[in-house]
């Protein structure tokens, strides 16, 4: 590569950071220290080894530098050392990339300084200005210098003439008068003439310096300045460069990507190249071949820059609502700032303070191999699940915490084009798994009947209802409206495979979300959940599967992929990528992020297919675009998450008490209470008499419609929204099978014979599903405080 003409750092600069350095082909790439200073890499597997111990150094002067991907690059010194790293991101390793360049340019040219000991001359600048400029410099460091020395020796002669002062005085104390009093006042005097002299030196000597150093310091802050904004500006033409030089690089070999719908990881042509780890690292482990990872669907590359220069008009009114300059506020959170209907700008009412903080989970351990060992082979519906597993919120309160980021349906509405507003669409579809990055616990299985109301009308301006309409299958509607011109709701079921070591979790039914301006029909499903780590080790959460935004008016679509996690894959850990086409199929935006930060968007201003993969000879999309803008990131948990079963700001306020809520409504959960209040004994005792409530209500309701349960089904309800358990025996592997709802229903032909208070069983005219939909007298009910047909459940 060639070295960056930019600012050299002054000497003792350093760059630290984490990277990830490849060790051997048994632990793979493994988090290191690294430590950039005075042209020496170093690195440490911790920061704390910094005092103590290297783990490596490289000098920068003999090394090379080459890229090899977005990610990753390789440091060597011709053999002897090697350092394959891997950045974070793309950006992080550009920085990591101008910082090495730098050092090394710098140690290049500090070599020959080195070999000429004692010589004070400056080493050549290029150009007559370099030169003039170097001179003038070299000129008034040398008159500082001397000030300085001024400065020291006027120093030294005030100790001096000060402690013969001291003394002449301290003899003068002990003097009797007579006649030698006139002598030694004469000596006092003489030394006291002597200091004052010799203080007005240093004082002018001073001045003279402070002169000086004013007259130049406007200057060389200017010099300054000018040489940093030159460096930035070099910087950010490097990095633009090397981004453009390795999409191009990408798009031309044709080898990172694989066409939409059709990827498939395990016959990928590229390869891993195999390398050695270094020696002072974990050299004496196996070496095994990295696993093929996950590709992408598409590439993208930045556009031409004249579509940069074009107006607003030219790109579609993407300026007008997105927001296409860097640094301002898109215009339709203007718009909902200023709107005048918009509760920001009405006159402020006095809301309710919510709750910031729940007690702290307590520290009960609970072996659960115990309880699932018991379960193999036997009926579970019978088998009650400790509260040990949950977390103090139902799932119909989980449901609710799909409008943490309600504001993107209020931008969303704002929009004029359709497109645009699919971005947003999208977006909230992601946001709604932000809070479950850490969320390992079980929600309660709402009980049949169990209602959620979440009132945010005042605060946010809209209000949402949930209701558990079925419990054999389990299902919930969900059912939110907002004042600001949208409507959202679902209903979602559970299907689950539980297969020793993970735990997949599969929701079935629609999300619609409905634009009362636009009169645009959106929907969607959500994607897989799986919870690793079961039996044995550390519980995490990880969402894979593909999703599709439609909206059934204009025919526009979204085509979301959430990438599963692999150990060995190169891309960051998360990874959501998406495209919005129109009816006819054109791209006209690129979505990219992680499903627990944030999302970003790309207008794309041209596309193309690319070059072939060797293996399957296909060919892949390539999409110009422009700069990518920020669309939605995720607000920081609260202090103490943690401890609070890592709820976000939503969550901790969702099992808050409140008056005026239905009988029937998840807040009024004796067990659930119990538990956020730490008694997980009681808890437990109380949820298996809820459990037993609601299987006697269940006999009752069925005696009372003369249905006829056979002796071997009779007794034998699920406990708490438990499903029905299949265990199919292979020789191969023992699969534990839970069917999925709606299968389940199918199978045995079982109903709840149970009517829901607020929603009714409806075709849905857009999707044709039959689904339960919401209709309505829950809000008119509260408001005149009339709950006597709500049914006991609690």
């Amino acid at each position: 590569m060639s070295e960056p003409k930019a600012p050299t750092p002054a000497p003792g600069d350093t760059y630290k950071g984490w990277l990830f350095k490849w060790t051997n082909y048994i632990k793979g790439y493994q988090r290191r220290w690294f430590v950039l200073s005075n042209g020496l890499l170093s690195y440490y597997r911790t920061q704390a080894e910094m005092g103590h111990t290297c783990r490596g150094t490289i000098n920068l002067a003999t090394a090379n530098i080459a890229v090899e991907d977005s990610c990753n690059f390789v440091i060597s010194n011709g053999g002897t050392q090697t350092y394959h790293l891997k950045a974070s991101s793309e950006v992080e390793r550009q920085r990591w990339i101008t910082a090495l360049e730098l050092a090394k340019a710098k140690a290049v040219r500090m070599q020959p300084e080195s070999d000429e000991s004692g010589d004070d001359s400056t080493p050549p600048a290029s150009g007559q200005g370099a030169g003039s400029r170097n001179s003038e410099v070299q000129s008034t460091l040398r008159t500082l210098s001397s000030k300085v020395e001024d400065l020291s020796t006027c120093n030294d002669l005030i100790a001096k003439h000060g402690s013969a002062l001291q003394r002449s005085l301290s003899e003068l104390e002990g003097v009797r008068l007579g006649g030698e009093t006139s002598e030694k006042f004469r000596q006092v005097t003489e030394r006291a003439t002597l200091f004052r002299i010799t203080s007005n030196a240093m004082i002018n000597a001073c001045q003279d310096f402070l002169t000086l150093a004013q007259t130049h310091s406007k200057r060389w802050q200017k010099a300054l300045q000018s040489e940093r904004e030159q460096r930035v500006r070099l910087e950010e033409t490097l990095e633009q460069l090397a981004k453009q030089h390795n999409h191009l690089e990408r798009a031309f070999r044709g080898a990172t990507v694989l066409p939409s719908s059709q990827s498939n990881p395990s016959i990928d042509s590229k390869g891993p190249v195999p390398v050695k780890g270094d020696a002072s690292d974990e050299d004496d482990e196996n070496e095994f071949f990295d696993a093929c990872e996950d590709v992408q669907e598409f590439i993208t590359v930045p556009a031409d820059p004249k579509y940069h220069r074009r107006s607003g008009s030219n790109v579609s009114g993407i300026s007008s609502e997105l927001g296409m300059d860097d640094g301002t506020t898109s215009l339709d959170e203007q718009s909902l700032a200023s709107n005048p209907e918009s509760p920001q700008s009405q006159e402020l009412v006095p809301v309710r303070k919510r709750r910031s903080r729940i007690p702290d989970k307590p520290n009960y351990s609970l072996n659960l191999w115990s309880i699932m060992k018991n379960c193999i082979g036997k009926e579970l519906s019978k088998i009650p699940m400790p509260v040990n597993f949950n977390e103090p919120l139902s799932m119909l309160q989980r449901l609710s915490e799909d409008l943490e980021y309600y504001e993107l349906l209020d931008r969303g509405a704002k929009c004029q084009n359709s497109l645009e507003q699919m971005c947003y669409v999208a977006a909230f579809t992601v946001s709604s798994y932000s809070t479950t990055v850490h969320r390992t616990g079980k929600p309660f299985n709402p009980l049949l009947g169990e209602t959620f109301e979440l009132d945010r009308v005042q605060e946010s301006g809209y209000r949402s209802l949930c209701e558990q309409v079925s419990h054999h299958p389990p299902a919930a509607a969900h059912h939110a409206i907002s004042e600001r011109g949208w409507t959202l709701r679902q209903e979602i079921a559970l299907a689950s495979k539980f297969r020793g070591k993970y735990l997949s979790i599969m929701p079935l039914g629609s999300i619609h979300c409905i634009f009362e301006k636009s009169t645009n029909h959106y929907t969607w499903k959500k994607v897989t959940t799986t919870v690793h780590n079961i039996i044995v080790g550390k519980l995490w959460i990880d969402q894979s599967g593909e999703i599709d935004v439609v909206n059934h008016k204009t025919g526009d679509r979204c085509h979301l992929k959430f990438a599963p996690y692999s150990y060995f894959s190169r891309d960051v850990a998360r990874k959501v990528t998406g495209v919005v086409t129109d009816k006819d199929g054109k791209a006209h935006y690129v979505l990219s992020g992680t499903w627990d930060e944030k999302m970003e968007y790309s207008r794309v201003m041209q596309s193309s297919r690319g070059g072939e993969n060797g293996a399957e000879g296909r060919q892949k999309t390539v999409y110009q675009t422009l700069k990518a803008k920020e669309l939605w990131r995720k607000t920081p948990l609260p202090e103490g998450a943690e401890n609070m079963y890592y709820f976000s700001t939503l969550a901790l306020t969702l099992n808050e008490p409140e008056e005026g809520v239905a009988p029937t409504d998840s807040r009024r959960r004796p067990d659930q209470r119990l538990m956020e209040q730490g008694r997980w004994e009681e808890a437990n005792a109380e949820k298996q008499r809820l459990e037993e409530k609601q299987r006697t209500v269940r006999r009752e309701r069925e005696r009372e419609a003369n249905r006829t349960a056979s002796p071997s089904e009779e007794g034998k309800e699920p406990a708490d929204g438990a499903e029905e358990v299949e265990i199919a025996s292979e020789p191969s592997e023992t699969t534990y099978k839970m069917e999925g709802p709606y299968g389940a229903q199918a199978k045995s032909g079982h109903q709840d014979n149970y009517t829901p208070m607020w929603f009714e069983r409806l075709v849905d005219p857009m999707t044709g599903e039959t689904t339960h939909i919401y209709k309505g007298g829950y809000w008119e009910a509260k408001e005149q405080g009339s709950w006597d047909s709500c049914p006991d459940i609690f």
